[in-house]
């Protein structure tokens, strides 16, 4: 049988047609590149907007802020000095961009006015670590991307 340009050009438009469905497929069906949201219920988490952006107003008015730090062996978040570090109460929510699987969260409950978590407990990569907490009835909040 004798193949004329027309008969190539439909064989060759159809092996790569083939060879684009075969990639979509592949990325559909394999976990490895599993599209999910970056955040449950998206559309919730927006509506409390207004509250967010005025916990980090108030935490942006305080003249001794809230300190993220990336130490040698682990997170330490320093609180300010002039408050009383039994009275504040939150949690400290660390957020992989990249996993979800590996977001996690710790409730403040300290003596001390600083809290440490061990990068033992942490994988190597991008974090965002936001700490929401209160003292006195006032809501603040922090946020910070750190790379470990």
């Amino acid at each position: 049988m004798k193949l004329n340009w027309g008969t190539g050009i439909v064989i060759a438009f159809a092996f790569f047609i083939a060879f684009i469905l075969f990639f979509v497929i592949k990325v559909q069906s394999d976990a490895k590149y599993d599209n999910e949201l970056v955040v449950d219920d998206y559309y919730k988490k927006e509506r409390v907007l207004q509250a967010k952006i005025d916990k980090q107003q108030n935490a942006a008015s305080l003249k001794d802020k809230v300190a993220i730090l990336n130490e040698s062996e682990a997170i330490k978040i320093v609180f300010p000095s002039g408050f009383d570090a039994t009275k504040i109460k939150g949690k400290v929510s660390l957020y992989r961009p990249s996993n979800q699987r590996l977001d996690f969260e710790i409730p403040i409950s300290i003596s001390v006015p600083y809290l440490l978590i061990p990068k033992s407990d942490l994988a190597g990569g991008r974090w965002g670590i936001t700490v929401d907490w209160e003292y006195d009835d006032t809501a603040y909040l922090n946020n910070r991307m750190l790379t470990l």
